[in-house]
């Protein structure tokens, strides 16, 4: 007796928020090009009680509270309508009728979540999305895709949108008002009355003398 063909399997962590809805995308069209294969799409969510606070972008505070049951619901219903949105505008292949889709929702640290649903279906992708911003949003955002990239016992397919990149801050030169005004007032001012305003009264810090100790750094303060 022959044993079946192992379907080719997927994990996709989602948050429903536009970077994982390409994500999905993305392994929908991989799912499309096997024989034989499985989309697992799964959400974590943090528990609060009872209640599940559920990544929620289209929410001014980001999240919502709903029940653990209204959560599952939630990412069946989430797969269900990605799944026909992306082939209802394509012609079925007996490859995509084949494959499988499947919501799962875990609770508590999403990416060790992702990793480890990967794990125990002995997944051959992992797909998750980043929007590839830096500061708090790639802190909040970027960083569970790192964390699964690193955990993962699998490939990792991380998907970003197409965006123009930011552009890095730039450091203006000095205002030349200011440097007037330090020259002037043989450094008594840093700024001018411009700048003055927004950078406040200049404080100055002298260091005293450090015959009490070697170790001893004290500082006094004027205005």
């Amino acid at each position: 007796m022959t044993d079946p063909v192992k379907p080719y399997i997927i994990v996709v962590g989602i948050d429903y928020s536009p970077a994982s809805d390409l994500a999905l995308q993305r392994a929908f069209e991989i799912a499309a090009s096997k024989a034989s294969s499985e989309v697992h799409i799964v959400n974590v969510v943090q528990l609060y009680g009872k209640q599940a606070l559920v990544d929620f972008p289209a929410d001014p505070s980001g999240f919502m509270s709903v029940s653990m049951g209204e959560a599952t619901t939630q990412v069946a219903n989430y797969a269900e309508r990605q799944w026909h949105a992306f082939f209802g505008e394509r012609d079925e292949s007996a490859a995509a009728r084949s494959a499988r889709v499947i919501p799962h929702l875990r609770v508590e640290a999403p990416s060790h979540e992702i990793a480890q649903l990967a794990a125990d279906l002995e997944a051959d992708l992992v797909v998750v999305g980043t929007q590839g911003r830096r500061g708090i949003s790639r802190l909040l955002l970027g960083s569970v895709a790192e964390a699964v990239v690193r955990l993962a016992p699998c490939p990792v397919y991380v998907v970003r949108p197409k965006a123009v990149p930011e552009e890095e801050p730039k450091i203006e030169p000095p205002c030349p008002r200011c440097v007037e005004a330090r020259k002037t007032s043989g450094g008594a001012e840093y700024w001018c009355e411009q700048h003055r305003e927004r950078h406040g009264q200049r404080h100055t810090y002298h260091q005293r003398d450090r015959a009490g100790g070697e170790t001893e750094m004290p500082l006094t303060f004027r205005n």
